[in-house]
């Protein structure tokens, strides 16, 4: 194996440039100091939340929703077949609120169809998604992502964050997991190359969803109706990134590994559905992540040059410290900065494991 040193150290360079090439690019969202647009917006705005057997979610959600300040909005709850009381609590808030419609789907089934359909009976232009099981963190939710509308923004990209559940490994893995991936889709998006959002905390324009024909080229697909669509419609100049505290959503995380394991092959399953260069681009960095430890851990072994590696290693892993910390610190995030040289390559290896078994395993439900 001593042989192989001079390749494997050259890989490891190569390799660990284009990585921290990456952590660069997406750095421009961590250091960025550039304030929030904050225009004062008195167009309505529709509030989607489509729900499937949520009915103790709900309980907390609609309150929170009727709170917000906000001049002029409207609640669509849509009910996707739910076979507990689901519908239940939407009529009990209905009859007492009417700023709440409700949409009993009774044909077909699905997110995408559910959302379809609360967007065809949306009074406003405007449209906010979040989840049933996602609380947002203010009463200016709304007007917070509503500010980020302008006539060339016509998709918001807000941050959802899970819950904290002390002295619990897997509850700071999905957190970190969650923290990478908004450092990625904002700092792209500021790099004017967006390709995805987060249907917790989205907006965007009923006139863009019926121009692009809304989710019918990947109608075939349950996931995607958040990122998918994001990464088909979104160009250089039509997002808006919105990171106020007050735009904030929080849900509660996957209580268990097998939970959480089936989730992330689930969203990992529609990547391949993305831009052409944007799989390219995400590929890389991943790729280029479980290759900078895979080489390290190879040329220790070796023995050989461990002051140069070991230097290498060093340098790369501060920088990442310090752009992680930077986000981590902007998204609340900040009790998992002592651990993010842990938990990067504790994640890089489930998601190797990941994208391993969605090739040799078809997943069973998506739902």
């Amino acid at each position: 194996m001593i042989a192989f040193f001079p390749l494997l150290f050259y890989c490891f360079i190569v390799i660990t440039f284009i990585n921290c090439g990456f952590y660069t690019y997406i750095s421009r969202f961590s250091f960025s100091t550039r304030s929030q647009c904050r225009t004062k917006k008195d167009a309505g705005i529709s509030v989607l939340v489509c729900a499937q057997n949520e009915e103790k979610n709900l309980l907390t959600l609609i309150p929170k929703l009727l709170a917000q300040d906000y001049r002029q909005f409207e609640i669509i709850l849509i009910n996707d077949h739910s076979e507990d009381d689901t519908l239940q609590v939407m009529q009990d808030f209905a009859t007492q609120n009417s700023l709440i419609t409700i949409i009993d789907l009774k044909t077909k089934t699905g997110k995408k169809f559910g959302i379809t359909k609360g967007i065809l009976h949306a009074q406003y232009e405007h449209l906010l998604f979040t989840d049933a099981d996602c609380i947002p963190q203010s009463k200016h939710w709304i007007s917070e992502m509503a500010a980020q509308f302008s006539n060339e923004k016509q998709i918001i990209l807000g941050y959802s964050g899970y819950s904290k559940i002390a002295n619990s490994w897997l509850n700071k893995v999905i957190r970190f997991e969650t923290l990478l991936t908004a450092m990625q889709y904002f700092g792209y998006a500021e790099n004017k190359n967006p390709y995805m959002g987060v249907g917790r905390n989205l907006a965007y324009t009923k006139t863009l969803f019926k121009k692009s024909k809304g989710f019918e080229s990947h109608a075939h697909l349950k996931p995607g109706d958040d990122d998918l669509f994001v990464n088909q419609n979104a160009t250089k100049t039509n997002v808006a990134v919105c990171i106020t505290l007050e735009s904030f959503t929080r849900s509660e995380p996957k209580k268990n590994w097998k939970a959480w394991f089936i989730q992330k092959r689930r969203h990992t399953g529609v990547a391949h559905h993305y831009r052409s260069k944007h799989q390219l681009q995400l590929g890389a960095f991943y790729a280029s992540q479980f290759l900078f430890f895979l080489l390290f851990v190879s040329l220790v072994a070796i023995n050989q040059q461990l002051i140069l590696i070991l230097s290498i290693f060093m340098i790369r892993e501060i920088m990442v410290w310090l752009i992680t910390s930077k986000a981590a610190i902007k998204l609340q995030e900040k009790e998992l900065i002592p651990y993010i040289l842990i938990l990067e390559p504790f994640l890089v290896s489930i998601q190797m494991l990941i994208f391993i078994t969605n090739i040799l395993i078809k997943p069973r439900r998506w739902n």
